[in-house]
C-alpha cells in the first residue's frame, strides 16, 4: 500500500473510532451491550474500508477502468479464408473453417485481415496492423480494459481515418489497440451498427452499407 493508501486508511479507522465512541457516550448500556455495539460498529466500518479499497485497487476510484467491452478474439486467423463475395454495395462473408466470419480488408490503405465479432462492442486492431496503417494513439492515455478469450487485457482508444471491407467504408471510425490481441483485428458493434443492416444468411455473413 502507497503513502495515500496509508493516509485513507488511517482516517476512516479516526472516523470509525470517533463515531463508535460518540455513539456509546451518548448511551447508558451495560457493559455487554456496549461492547456488542462497539463490535457492530467496528464491522461495519471495516467493510467499508475494503470496499474503498476494493474500488481504488480496480480503478473505479482514478479513471484506469475508462470503459469495459467484450472482443471475443481466437488465436489467430485460419491459414485458409473463403473469399467474400460482392453483390451491388452488400458484401456476402461465408463462414471459415473455424466457425468465425474472416474479411480482408483495409485500414487507411494497409490491408489487413478482420474478425467479425457482433459480441465485440468497440473495433479493435492488433499493434503491428495500427503501426503498419499509421495510427496513431497515446500510450500515456488511461488504458481501457478489454475481455478477450484469454482475460482482460488493457488497450489504447484511437481513431481511424477510413476502415474498409470491400465495398463498406466507414469514417473517423473509433477502435482500440493492444499488443495482447496478438495478429487479429476484430470488427465490433460500433462499425456494424453504421450498416443499413447485418447478419446471418444461409451460413454467410450479409453486411449492407
Amino acid at each position: 500500500m502507497d503513502g495515500t493508501g496509508q493516509a485513507a486508511s488511517s482516517i476512516w479507522y479516526l472516523l470509525a473510532l470517533v463515531l463508535v465512541g460518540s455513539a456509546l457516550v451518548g448511551r447508558r448500556l451495560a457493559w455487554s451491550s456496549l461492547w456488542r455495539m462497539a463490535l457492530l460498529w467496528v464491522a461495519i466500518f471495516a467493510a467499508l474500508l475494503g470496499l474503498f479499497k476494493f474500488a481504488q485497487d480496480s480503478g473505479y476510484l482514478t479513471g484506469r477502468w475508462a470503459e469495459e467491452g467484450g472482443v471475443a478474439t481466437p488465436a489467430d486467423a485460419p491459414a485458409a479464408m473463403p473469399q467474400a463475395l460482392t453483390e451491388g454495395q452488400r458484401l456476402r462473408i461465408p463462414v471459415a473453417p473455424d466457425g468465425h466470419y474472416w474479411v480482408e480488408g483495409r485500414i487507411n490503405g494497409a490491408p489487413a485481415r478482420f474478425l467479425i465479432d457482433s459480441g465485440a462492442t468497440i473495433t479493435a486492431l492488433s499493434e503491428s496492423s495500427a503501426q503498419a496503417s499509421g495510427l496513431n494513439y497515446d500510450l500515456g492515455a488511461p488504458g481501457v480494459i478489454m475481455t478477450t478469450a484469454n482475460g482482460r487485457v488493457e488497450a489504447r482508444r484511437s481513431n481511424v481515418a477510413t476502415l474498409a471491407i470491400g465495398p463498406i467504408r466507414a469514417s473517423d471510425l473509433p477502435v482500440v489497440v493492444s499488443p495482447a490481441f496478438g495478429d487479429v483485428n476484430v470488427i465490433g458493434m460500433n462499425m456494424l451498427s453504421r450498416l443499413k443492416s447485418w447478419g446471418v444468411q444461409d451460413g454467410e455473413m450479409v453486411l449492407t452499407p
